[in-house]
């Protein structure tokens, strides 16, 4: 089980990426909400969606879950 995190910050398509705890990609603590531990991205993912409608996983960390 690993540690995800939603961006805060839209990126320029409005996608809020969802990146595990190890991604170099990670936001700041103050730009990120902690999604908590999950096994695969796919469950981290449908979690950021209770805080942002448009989600989609890193193409770094999270790429089975990167959709755009």
């Amino acid at each position: 089980m690993q540690k995800y995190f939603v961006n805060d910050n839209a990126q320029s398509n409005g996608d809020h990426e969802v990146h595990n705890e190890d991604c170099s990609w990670l936001p700041k603590p103050e730009n990120r909400t902690d999604l908590e531990k999950h096994s695969n991205c796919k469950s981290a993912v449908l979690k950021a969606k209770n805080h942002y409608s448009q989600v989609n996983g890193c193409y770094f960390c999270s790429s089975e879950c990167h959709t755009s």
